[in-house]
């Protein structure tokens, strides 16, 4: 499927000057494609310390400004790790190494890019656990495909730990002009990228990508210097240098790692995406995203433009503890809060349009039992008429409320107030604490029940 929609934009793509190949004769491209596929194109070895997965973080956006994010900035944190997408890193140099002199082929990678892009991985089970180490990645074609007006390569790179492997990258390469040589157009072995379900999305986060974005990224080892030289991304068709893809990639995978995952590295199992759009350092990447169990689809979008810059991705995920099984005998207990969620779910019925002009919020509570989180709820006053419902916040919560059945039962009968149970330690808040003076106006009533 991701395969077949290529040829809907391979035009748009010749004339935006991404990809360019120069190919010898059809014939040989046809005579040479059997024996091309399963070859072995090079290995590296990639050395690391600390530094690398530090820099890559800095790289795709990741800022002291939030404090979860420190656990990927400061090698000192107790819970230090890398970014799932990380993983890319290691293998980025393999995806077009060799290429160039496959048989048959004349191939001009100036203005080379990777269309789609697959990563799966468990990069923890080595780079969490040691600041220093090595990563070895084989490249292999997988499959060439004729598309026409363009051939289509997909490079495989498995990257491993020692023995173990560790993380697996699918690079789709289109190369305009070598086209039309008798292959076959799909692959069994292609991962497909998914559209997302026609509905509005259950979350979008937001992104602005600093002017020099491109030339920090870069530092993670793409020196494309399509990626910073103005006379190089001229030659490219380009009025200036571009975002790496990659880099696009990895805001678009923290903002469905932050808002679906809690930023848990040890939930992530797969990426796949299509890159659509470049763009440029300085613009607004914007993260349209739907939950359908535990795969997360997404698109992403430059907001300054609309245009779609990522299309057909999705993350997919491990459940979380609190979406398992395991809380099937407290959710038979019930709990006291559910009560009083109830409660305001009828009064935003009710009184929603009303509390939405006042409110202007979207609050997440976390209720817990015995320090861990064992129900979610939001009250959405922000939106449409209001919405209760059980489970994360659909959209970004302005707040997020962490506190146990108890002391949200003493807060909602005011028999203590917000601040000072956040001040006690009893209560504690994520985003904007100054809308917790708001909750007054949720709960103000409930006392009269």
């Amino acid at each position: 499927e991701s395969i077949s929609v290529l040829n809907d934009a391979l035009s748009q793509i010749e004339s935006q000057g991404n990809f360019s190949m120069n190919s010898t004769s059809s014939g040989s491209v046809a005579s040479s494609s059997a024996s091309i596929v399963g070859r072995e194109l090079s290995t590296n070895v990639y050395k690391y310390t600390r530094l690398e997965p530090i820099l890559y973080a800095l790289g795709v956006g990741m800022s002291t400004k939030d404090p979860d994010h420190l656990k990927f900035l400061f090698e000192g944190s107790e819970d230090f790790c890398c970014l799932p997408t990380f993983g890319v890193i290691p293998a980025q140099g393999l995806m077009i190494d060799g290429v160039a002199s496959l048989p048959g082929l004349n191939i001009d990678l100036t203005k080379s890019d990777p269309w789609t892009s697959f990563l799966k991985q468990n990069l923890k089970t080595c780079m969490c656990s040691f600041l220093t180490g090595q990563l070895t990645s084989v490249s292999t074609i997988a499959d060439i495909l004729d598309k026409g007006s363009a051939a289509v390569l997909l490079i495989d790179v498995n990257t491993y730990c020692g023995k173990d492997l560790v993380c697996y990258n699918q690079f789709c390469l289109v190369f305009i002009g070598a086209g039309r040589f008798g292959g076959k157009r799909v692959s069994e072995k292609a991962k497909v990228t998914v559209n997302p379900p026609k509905r509005p999305p259950d979350a979008v986060i937001s992104d602005v990508t600093t002017v020099d974005q491109a030339a920090l990224y870069r530092l993670s080892g793409d020196w494309n210097p399509l990626h910073i030289d103005p006379s190089f991304a001229a030659l490219g068709g380009f009025e200036k240098p571009i975002l790496h893809g990659l880099c696009s990639f990895g805001f678009a995978a923290k903002h469905v790692l932050k808002q679906f995952a809690n930023n848990d590295v040890n939930r992530f199992k797969a990426i796949k995406v299509r890159f659509s759009k470049p763009v440029f350092p300085g613009e607004t990447l914007q993260t349209e995203m739907w939950k359908e169990g535990n795969r997360i689809h997404f698109q992403t979008k430059v907001k300054e433009t609309g245009q779609v810059v990522i299309s057909g991705g999705y993350v997919d995920i491990v459940p979380a503890l609190d979406e398992s099984s395991a809380l099937e005998p407290l959710k038979t207990a019930g709990l006291q809060s559910d009560l009083v969620f109830e409660e305001i779910a009828c009064r935003v019925e009710e009184f929603g349009s009303e509390l939405v002009k006042k409110v202007n919020a979207v609050f997440q509570w976390d209720i817990t039992k015995d320090g861990k989180t064992v129900k979610q709820w939001t009250t959405d006053l922000k939106n449409g008429s209001g919405a209760v419902y059980q489970g994360p916040a659909r959209s970004s919560a302005d707040i997020t409320f962490i506190l146990s059945d108890e002391v949200f039962m003493d807060v909602a009968q005011q028999k203590i107030n917000a601040q000072k149970a956040f001040f006690s330690g009893k209560l504690k808040m994520k985003g904007n604490i100054i809308l917790s003076q708001k909750l007054e106006m949720i709960l103000k009533d409930y006392a009269k029940l």
